[in-house]
């Protein structure tokens, strides 16, 4: 047990899913407080700009704010958590003490902590397979929601990593063996959420196949999180003529579009960068699908 967790964290930590709705798919707006992010690094770098647009994805319609401070793009340089801490720390407690709902994006377990320490936070963890061996014990310590994110490698490698035998059911499997590992820690099943790692050792069209293939992941038991927000899967589906990728901030229409086709096949939540469009996605896709849960039979009694 964690004894820098008292009881009453503990608790908090539990309780926190169940401030969310519970009637659509949620909305996770990205706060990148980072210098070198693939779509808007550098403009959330301070702890005012931050602060400020977390506010405006409040507003726009977030239900969390996913608070970052190293970016995970293919290829991007590691970031120590002593820095990870000094950038994303005071954002995380400015937001908290405006009673805003936050996961905090990070792959390190010291970070996780910190984080925990100033109030209940969701633990988005996109290591994957390579998660630290200390992150099971914490999560299972504080009660805290846990993102489970597939992934393989490291940014440095996971682009030559994009290779499976049959993409679906190889990420379900490889998940359910991570999931594993934290169950046997104590992590109940309730803490566990996850996400298909979209453009995390995957390529082109195993993206699509994992997106067509969401009710694999939902079976699993645990709620789903898809994170496509202007992701180059996305960019190149929207490429120029001439085969120029589409620039990240072009991949928002395609990025909504998905937003509300995860929310029609009962995605707990979808992590966006431009929040707006996305809430309007999901609750157009709630109002479609009404009474009936995605996936649920229509009883034989309503047909003619």
């Amino acid at each position: 047990m964690d004894e820098s967790i008292d009881a009453a964290a503990r608790e908090a930590n539990r309780a926190l899913l169940g401030r969310l709705p519970a009637d659509r798919t949620l909305v996770m707006g990205i706060l990148n407080v980072t210098p070198d992010s693939f779509s808007d690094g550098g403009e959330h770098a301070t702890v005012r700009a931050a602060v400020e647009h977390a506010r405006r994805m409040v507003a726009d319609g977030a239900d969390i704010v996913d608070v970052g401070g190293e970016s995970t793009r293919p290829g991007a340089r590691a970031v120590p958590p002593a820095e990870e801490q000094e950038r994303i720390l005071p954002v995380i407690e400015a937001l908290l003490a405006e009673d805003v709902i936050l996961s905090v994006d990070t792959r390190h377990t010291a970070t996780a902590r910190a984080a925990l320490a100033l109030g209940p936070v969701i633990v988005n963890d996109v290591s994957g397979l390579a998660h630290e061996p200390e992150m099971p014990a914490l999560i299972a310590a504080s009660g805290a929601p846990y993102i489970l994110m597939h992934n393989r490698g490291n940014p440095q490698t996971m682009d030559g990593l994009a290779v499976y035998e049959d993409t679906v059911p190889d990420v379900v499997c490889e998940l359910r063996d991570v999931a594993g590992r934290f169950l046997a820690a104590g992590v109940e099943p309730a803490q566990l959420i996850v996400d298909p790692g979209l453009g995390f050792a995957k390529a082109g069209e195993q993206n699509w196949e994992l997106l067509r293939g969401l009710e694999w992941l939902r079976a699993m038991g645990h709620p789903v999180l898809v994170a496509a927000s202007r992701k180059r899967f996305l960019g190149t589906l929207l490429a120029d003529d001439d085969g120029t990728p589409a620039p990240p901030a072009a991949r928002d229409a395609a990025t909504a579009a998905i937003s509300a086709l995860a929310a029609a096949q009962g995605a707990w939540g979808v992590r966006v960068h431009d929040v707006r469009a996305s809430a309007d996605a999901v609750r157009t896709a709630a109002a479609w699908v009404g009474a009936h849960a995605p996936g649920e039979p229509v009883s034989e009694d309503v047909l003619p």
